[in-house]
């Protein structure tokens, strides 16, 4: 038997494994489904499956275009092999439409239009809430320089760009969505990429046509089946088989 690995971090929905080789971590996709802060949990199953896919699916897309990213390869069903990165402590979240927190700070109804795409960033803390912050506090506090936030929302932008084309061809509306950014050290180079995960669970998806919500408010607002709406999101997209029948689901390989 191979030796277990040596776990490295476990947040709320993937667990970091030490990699094969320095400068490499295996990420698991687990199966819990959180929101409110962790105030809500469940185990959804098959969703670490799903995510696993469609986050391969886009970041594989992202490097496509020139977008650097954390993510080397997937290893299997539930697991990928990714650049180990100093992760800057901030959610950037890139929105769309009004949804959400911003609907309810704001007075706005939801699925709103905004003007333009809005970058905003929350400092990642779960013990505050993940609070919203200006850029003044995070060139303050030292969490980025103002080149980094540059640097941040010019990338937060081309992703915008991509998802927005790629869910848009799938008849998909991409509200918003939240990306972590991380550092790799080159010698005395640094450069930023995409890290942590593109999947349902981290961007607001919604049908065009319906408004059908296909994202992790299916959960938070008890909508439905949540593995229902992930599986119709990485059907439209073909990373799974249109003639599936059953509730688990089946990948291609």
């Amino acid at each position: 038997m191979a030796p277990r690995r040596k776990k490295i971090y476990e947040g709320k929905a993937k667990i970091l494994y030490e990699g094969p080789e320095p400068g490499t971590l295996v990420q698991y996709f687990k199966d819990d489904a959180t929101a409110f802060n962790a105030q809500k949990r469940d185990v959804i199953e098959g969703k670490g499956v799903l995510n696993n896919r469609l986050s391969e699916y886009f970041m594989t897309g992202l490097a496509n275009i020139g977008v650097p990213t954390h993510f080397i390869r997937r290893i299997n069903m539930r697991e990928q092999l990714i650049r180990q990165v100093e992760i800057i402590p901030l959610e950037v979240i890139v929105r769309n439409f009004a949804a959400g927190s911003i609907s309810k700070r704001l007075g706005m109804e939801e699925g709103t239009p905004l003007p333009r795409p809005i970058v905003e960033y929350s400092y990642k803390n779960d013990a505050l809430g993940d609070p919203l912050v200006p850029e003044e506090y995070i060139v303050a506090f030292g969490w980025a320089n103002q080149q980094d936030l540059d640097d941040i929302v010019a990338l937060a932008l081309r992703v915008n760009d991509f998802l927005s084309g790629v869910f848009y061809g799938v008849g998909i509306k991409l509200v918003d969505f939240k990306i972590e950014i991380g550092r790799i050290w080159d010698g005395d180079y640094m450069r930023l990429v995409v890290a942590d995960e593109i999947s349902p669970d981290s961007c607001r998806l919604w049908d065009v046509k319906t408004g059908q919500k296909l994202d992790k408010d299916v959960f938070r607002r008890d909508l439905g089946s949540l593995t229902d709406a992930y599986t119709e999101v990485a059907r439209r997209l073909g990373v799974m088989p249109t003639n599936t029948t059953t509730m688990k689901p089946t990948l291609i390989n």
